[in-house]
């Protein structure tokens, strides 16, 4: 097999080194020849991947794929399924408040809306996907940040990114407790009132909670249990 060997040639070499397990447990003498790396490099590589947790020994010694690599298999399924098994959940949220629904993600120092469902009243808000907002105003953003702790399980804001607008969002939460995305009901003032999380941060709350039982059976079982 031909390898590509980039600038940042340690990570390539490391690659291989986790490609060469992917199969079945290999000792260092096997490992050096699925890599085609020398000795010294192999060992000094599978020796670090095994401290960060991505190697494992098993009981003949060998190296195997290390438990850390379920965590990260976890999460690169939740953020590949995100949009599509929380769309239930933002869409009920929207028919039982009937206003326009979001769920945001943070991407640097912005935050970008996966999934946007609008109200079906003729005066609502619109946030298109892929919208990129910034993180220090709208409840979404400061959930996304931190800023915010979510004592009542939602926060609110009024007027803060758009005049006129109030919002209230409830955290997405990974196994962990790490906040990984952020449900939101939005609307016009005039219409879901100056103080928003009163009328609607149950539900909200509500929702984010069916969101992370989805992402839960994608964890556990796959995409299949959708």
């Amino acid at each position: 097999m031909e390898h590509t060997v980039t600038a940042v040639g340690v990570i390539d070499k490391a690659a291989r080194v986790l490609a060469a397990v992917e199969e079945r447990p290999l000792d260092l003498a096997a490992l050096m020849v699925a890599t085609g790396l020398p000795r010294a490099t192999t060992h000094r590589l599978a020796v670090s991947l095994e401290g960060h947790g991505l190697l494992r020994r098993d009981p003949e010694g060998r190296f195997a794929p290390g438990l850390r690599l379920i965590a990260l298999g976890r999460a690169a399924a939740r953020a590949l399924h995100l949009p599509e098994v929380a769309r239930p959940a933002l869409e009920a949220l929207r028919d039982d408040t009937g206003e326009s629904t979001q769920l945001y993600v943070r991407e640097g120092d912005r935050r970008i809306c996966v999934v946007s469902l609008e109200s079906p009243h003729g005066l609502r808000t619109i946030v298109p996907v892929g919208a990129s907002l910034p993180l220090d105003a709208g409840s979404a953003g400061h959930l996304l940040t931190g800023a915010l702790d979510p004592t009542d399980g939602w926060v609110e804001s009024v007027g803060e990114r758009e005049p006129g607008v109030a919002s209230v969002s409830a955290p997405v939460r990974s196994d962990d407790g790490q906040v990984i995305a952020a449900v939101s009901v939005s609307g016009p003032i005039d219409r879901i009132g100056a103080h928003p999380g009163t009328t609607h941060g149950p539900a909200v709350a509500t929702a984010a909670a069916r969101v992370e039982a989805a992402l839960g059976r994608v964890s556990s079982d796959g995409p299949s249990s959708l």
